[in-house]
């Protein structure tokens, strides 16, 4: 009895000890999914994919960014040896032009191949994070630390770019003391607004109307906040750049921390997103961060990333 009885309590020592690794087992896994969800808002991904497969074939107006699919998949980019951060359409010249803030910062124009057509170094810039082409040669640069948008005029043959003397603007409103400024801008043509993106601490994105009204003589500025729109339908841990769509208004978000393109309508709500880590396993990589976003008349996406690739994305046919 005396025998059976210790071994009775070592085989219920055991199996406490069995049910306390397994207990500290699924602690640490759920404790792991959470940081990724909190990373990668998967419970809103997930929330938001179930609801547009929902919809089959109907969903509302709009890009629809779910009917996207790879074409160009991680391309380097001659000549870019690090940090390519913004890209745009150069309607003007039928182009994209994409800009780098390490190193040799740089503003490059390439096709939409990404292979190069010309470089434009750039001359006492400071964090060069973002650009949007505003027509007739005119670009906006966001510089990131003290959230600068510096306008400039595109040469058309490859030249040095100075800051010096440029007209900027500068939103001192929650500058961040670690590197989470300015990290991208976007420009509508029509209604002649500048959409300027503030990476985090807090993610904000201002609307800043009548800039080119401004530049060409007629001072018009009216600055809006519109972090609202953020917090009600941006579920990416940051906010890394954004599209203006002139066709419908809507206006596309990127979180690099997060891999997600999301879409948002004229009144900032909700319509539709893709995880960059569908079908493009490159960004799976720890080491390649998307960092600038932007469509051509065809309607075809443009996604650039650090170091130096370059992804497009067609319309399903």
């Amino acid at each position: 009895m005396i025998f059976e009885s210790g071994a009775t309590v070592l085989m219920q020592k055991a199996l406490l000890r069995r049910r306390l690794g397994i207990s500290i087992f699924v602690l640490l896994a759920l404790g792991l999914l959470v940081a990724a969800s909190n990373r990668f808002f998967w419970h809103q991904q997930l929330y938001y994919a179930a609801k547009q497969s929902w919809g089959g074939a109907s969903h509302p107006p709009g890009l629809w960014l779910p009917g996207f699919v790879p074409d160009v998949v991680a391309k380097p980019i001659d000549g870019v040896l690090e940090d390519l951060s913004g890209i745009t359409y150069d309607w003007d010249h039928d182009r994209m032009l994409v800009i780098t803030n390490g190193g040799f910062m740089q503003i490059a124009a390439i096709d939409r191949a990404g292979n190069v057509l010309e470089r434009y170094p750039l001359e006492g810039f400071d964090d060069t994070e973002g650009l949007a082409y505003m027509g007739n040669g005119r670009v906006v640069v966001s510089e990131e630390g003290d959230q600068r948008l510096t306008f400039i005029q595109v040469p058309e043959k490859s030249a040095t770019i100075r800051r010096t003397d440029q007209p900027f603007i500068t939103v001192g409103i929650n500058l961040s003391t670690h590197n989470k400024g300015f990290e991208g801008v976007t420009y509508d043509p029509v209604g002649d607004r500048l959409f300027a993106i503030k990476e985090r601490d807090p993610r904000q994105i201002f609307e800043i109307q009548g800039v080119t009204k401004s530049l060409n003589g007629n001072l018009a500025i009216n600055l809006i906040d519109r972090t609202d729109w953020v917090n009600r339908s941006v579920f990416g841990h940051d906010l890394a750049d954004a599209y203006y769509d002139p066709n419908t208004g809507h206006l596309i978000v990127l979180s690099e921390e997060s891999k997600l393109l999301i879409e948002l309508d004229k009144e900032g709500r909700f319509v539709s997103s893709r995880s960059l880590l569908e079908g493009v396993k490159d960004f799976f990589a720890p080491k390649v961060h998307p960092e600038g976003v932007a469509m051509d008349p065809q309607g075809r996406l443009y996604v650039v990333a650090e170091p130096n690739v370059f992804y497009s994305f067609k319309p399903k046919p």
